[in-house]
């Protein structure tokens, strides 16, 4: 070999074959969209396509006259019908869902804050105490909370004895309702807003102190705004799945006054007979409903904040 073309990689065992260092890069590239194909065919298959088809369920027209069979139509009619005749239900379960929201975060952000804060070695105790209720069924647990709230519970006979409770009960009322699903979401709320207190440095809340700030001003100053990525999050993630939710207002609430749109949903799919293009455009309001929230969340505060 010669020296004036410098020094040369050392040649391959003997046999050897050569390996092209551009196969071998395109090959790698292509490597992440294959580890993609089982959830992106999960996806397809488990979720787009029954979208697909709940679309096409709410466009159906009924044959008249023959409860239960329809025929594939274009007919926004249902939607319209839908929002009209159901629109208090909408509004009761946005309310509702509100409701438990604002009542979850009052509850949360004590018991998030004394968890990162506070708890010490007793943290790890808590935090199990927030995620036990996961391991029971989500019906059970409502069931249990009906029990808790019956007149001849400790709640509602405390609350008589005190002459508070001028109906004499709780359960079928609203109140039951909000008081379920503020229960049953509250870790969604809890986790997400201790996770940013958690990360948050003590420091900079000890700043505030050393600045001559009292503790209600270093809280609104300092630690909510830092804290508020969690609890964005979990407003998310209770609200969400509160404005869908049916159990807690099937087994608390009342036949009328507190039923909620999923409550419709279930009945117009399983009880009415020709109710499924209703439900299913019920089904798809709700939906746009949820994505216009979660799009003007990230509109407003952006997906960096939940990072």
């Amino acid at each position: 070999m010669s020296v004036a073309h410098g020094l040369a990689a050392p040649p391959g065992p003997a046999g050897a074959p050569d390996v092209d260092p551009a196969a071998t890069h395109r090959g790698r590239r292509w490597v992440p969209y294959l580890l993609l194909v089982p959830g992106m065919v999960w996806l397809g298959v488990f979720f787009v396509w029954p979208l697909v088809q709940l679309a096409a369920v709410s466009l159906q027209s009924q044959f008249p006259g023959y409860p239960g069979y329809y025929y594939r139509d274009v007919n926004v009619g249902n939607y319209a019908a839908a929002i009209t005749e159901f629109a208090g239900h909408f509004g009761r379960s946005l309310l509702f869902a509100g409701l438990a929201t604002l009542f979850a975060f009052l509850l949360a952000y004590p018991l998030a804050y004394a968890m990162a804060f506070k708890a010490g070695r007793w943290r790890n105790v808590m935090m199990i105490c927030v995620i036990a209720p996961f391991f029971t069924s989500f019906i059970l647990r409502t069931i249990a909370w009906r029990q808790i709230l019956a007149d001849e519970g400790p709640v509602a006979s405390t609350l008589n004895a005190l002459h508070l409770l001028p109906g004499g009960h709780i359960t079928e009322t609203w109140v039951a309702v909000v008081a379920g699903l503020t229960y049953n979401f509250l870790p969604f709320m809890v986790l997400p807003i201790y996770a940013s207190l958690e990360r948050a440095d003590p420091k900079v809340i000890e700043a505030g102190g050393d600045l001559y700030a009292n503790g209600l001003t270093t809280f609104r100053t300092v630690t909510l705004p830092m804290s508020m990525p969690g609890v964005i999050a979990g407003t998310l993630l209770t609200f969400i799945p509160a404005a869908g939710d049916y159990v807690n207002a099937e087994l608390l609430g009342s036949d009328r006054s507190t039923k909620m749109v999923g409550n419709v949903i279930e009945s117009q799919f399983f009880r009415v007979p020709g109710g499924y293009p209703t439900a299913a455009a019920l089904s798809f309001t709700l939906m746009a409903m949820i994505l216009a929230l979660v799009f003007l969340y990230i509109r407003r505060f952006g997906t960096e904040e939940l990072l």
